[in-house]
């Protein structure tokens, strides 16, 4: 499996927004500036996330975009399925074809077991578990 240019992006976004939760609502320019992606593109990927309800918005000079839950309320496999869709490896064999299905079947077997180690892995990583993995990094960076 590849994750996209805009699955990362997405990860990135959700990881920003989680960072400054406490911040109010944030414009996209900011969250495009400190993650160094255009405005255009990350209001694409927005476009994705807002649908899914991810986020509080309020238009106008003072609005932004806003965490809808608590961080730990999202998982990276709500995220990229966001994204990507489907965190198959592969897509289903057709097992229709002129050819041994008894193998296609063993080998679709190893894919799904894959998918579901992946996506088991993905649905229980949250942006707060992100977070507190770096937390400890963050009490050492002294600045004058």
């Amino acid at each position: 499996m590849k994750i996209s240019t805009k699955g990362q992006y997405a990860l990135k976004v959700m990881l920003d927004f989680a960072e400054h939760a406490n911040d109010g609502y944030i414009r996209l320019r900011e969250v495009a500036d400190r993650q160094g992606i255009s405005k255009t593109y990350l209001e694409q990927i927005m476009v994705l996330l807002n649908k899914a309800d991810f986020f509080n918005t309020v238009r106008g000079y003072q609005g932004g975009y806003q965490l809808n839950r608590p961080v730990d309320g999202y998982s990276v496999g709500d995220i990229l399925r966001i994204t990507e869709g489907s965190l198959d490896p592969v897509e289903p064999l057709d097992l229709t074809e002129a050819s041994d299905r008894r193998v296609g079947v063993m080998a679709q077997e190893v894919w799904d077991g894959l998918g579901e180690v992946v996506a088991g892995y993905l649905d229980t990583l949250t942006l707060q578990d992100i977070l507190d993995a770096h937390r400890d990094e963050d009490m050492w960076d002294f600045v004058i």
